[in-house]
């Protein structure tokens, strides 16, 4: 059994808990068990479950793993902590709100022989999956992912990373990505905010990738990918999954600590979402000048 501490208590960290204390059945979700969580508030128990502090999370011995669920400026810090400590981690997307730092704590965990792990539920989502189903075989001429929601929280970083999920979804689908050009739209006055990253893949085609974040704009994905084939122009509808998004990372997560997952499985992991943080660094970049 792997004792876990959560660290943060916000949704994601409420949710780990409760994944946590019913797993699903027969997977290696069943050899976590929460020994307590972390909180800047005082909220005693939580799900049957005791808040500790931070000094007694890094040093008991019966807790060799944290799931980190803060706000994205602080995940940098946390995982340093317990990676330092010897933990496993587990953290919430972006890792980092810069790639150096990424690369330093995969290389600290690799010092300390522990597991390194991002959360990346988007990929599970039967709508990815679906539509990577749609466009297999196809050859992409130009594509673009619109992404609408509201006001970002505090914290949570450049819009680059914090909206690494689309991205990543992009490398995914076609292959590591370089950068052209990025743009970026703010009216503070309304909290409206607009960035817009043109993106080319390997064989020299364009993807425009653009978030778009303000108060009146609902939660969406719009996509227009152009194959040799024909356009899609729609996320294909899909099923709801039977296993939950965070029930099925924390499954991925279990095999990593109980070594069901190949080195050469855990590096493609490990590249991919070092490239992403790289390119969301270049946009910021680019956006900045």
């Amino acid at each position: 059994m792997f004792g876990v501490v959560v660290v943060g208590i916000g949704t994601a960290g409420w949710v780990r808990i409760r994944d946590m204390l019913a797993p699903l059945q027969g997977s290696c979700a069943e050899k976590l068990i929460v020994r307590g969580f972390i909180s800047r508030r005082s909220l005693g128990s939580q799900q049957g479950v005791s808040q500790i502090s931070t000094e007694e999370a890094l040093n008991r011995n019966d807790i060799q793993v944290a799931f980190i669920c803060t706000e994205n400026f602080s995940h940098e810090d946390n995982v340093r902590r317990y990676l330092q400590a010897g933990k496993h981690v587990c953290v919430e997307y972006p890792m980092t709100l810069n790639y150096k730092a990424a690369v330093d704590l995969w290389n600290l965990a690799d010092e300390k022989g522990v597991v390194l792990h991002e959360e990346h539920i988007e990929l599970m989502s039967e709508d990815y999956r679906q539509l990577k189903r749609e466009i297999q075989g196809n050859i992409l001429q130009e594509g673009t992912l619109h992404f609408t929601g509201g006001v970002l929280k505090p914290g949570s970083g450049f819009m680059a990373f914090s909206g690494i999920a689309r991205l990543t979804w992009l490398v995914e689908l076609f292959g590591e990505l370089s950068v052209t050009e990025a743009t970026m739209e703010e009216d503070s006055s309304k909290n409206y905010s607009k960035m817009t990253a043109k993106l080319r893949t390997a064989d020299n085609k364009t993807l425009t990738w653009t978030e778009e974040r303000g108060p009146d704009l609902r939660r969406a994905k719009n996509i227009n990918f152009r194959f040799d084939s024909g356009t899609l122009t729609q996320i294909p509808p899909s099923p709801r999954g039977s296993v939950g998004l965070f029930m099925q990372d924390l499954i991925h997560f279990s095999s990593k600590l109980t070594g069901q997952v190949t080195p050469e499985d855990l590096q493609k992991e490990k590249k991919r979402i070092l490239h992403c943080l790289q390119l969301a660094e270049r946009i910021q970049q680019l956006c900045q000048k």
